[in-house]
């Protein structure tokens, strides 16, 4: 028993060895950020800012008579409808589609009805979860390819709200 009462406890490292050794790691820590950050940058070039041209006042426009061409976004109408089932859920999709070239808005009023029709044959069930919403995103992609002859290359979903 005497030995027991005699050993002393077993200090650590005192404070300011402690305080020290959290200076050094942090200083490493930052250090380390820094360069690994200076390093991922390094093959990165910065775009150039364009000019202000002389006549900023006018844009440049193209031809007269001729659409512009290249890929084209153009925002449907919001489509507001309640489910298949259950029916008393509503479904609301605001949705964009990403032509390859301009289209007539015919085209474009023939696509959101379409997408309509095919959103009020939805049931809750087809469109839970993630892989819900995928499918529904690639059935209203092929639905709209086929409405517009492969015109759409994209339904792009800016909201969909169930109530």
């Amino acid at each position: 028993m005497a030995n027991v009462e005699q050993a002393q406890p077993k200090k650590g490292p005192s404070l300011v060895i402690q305080l020290a050794m959290l200076v050094l790691m942090t200083g490493a820590a930052v250090g380390m950020g820094w360069v690994s950050g200076g390093y991922l940058k390094q093959g990165q070039t910065p775009s150039p800012v364009p000019a202000a041209p002389e006549n900023a006042g006018t844009a440049e426009k193209p031809a007269e008579g001729k659409p512009a061409a290249g890929p084209t976004v153009v925002q449907l109408a919001p489509i507001t409808t309640n489910l298949a089932s259950p029916s008393e859920i509503w479904i609301r999709i605001e949705a964009s589609v990403l032509y390859d070239a301009p289209q007539p808005p015919e085209m474009t009023e023939q696509i959101h009805q379409d997408l309509l029709a095919f959103v009020r044959t939805l049931k809750m069930h087809q469109i839970e979860g993630a892989s819900g919403y995928q499918h529904l995103k690639a059935d209203l992609d092929e639905r709209a390819a086929l409405r517009s002859g492969g015109h759409v290359k994209q339904v792009l979903i800016r909201t969909m709200l169930l109530e």
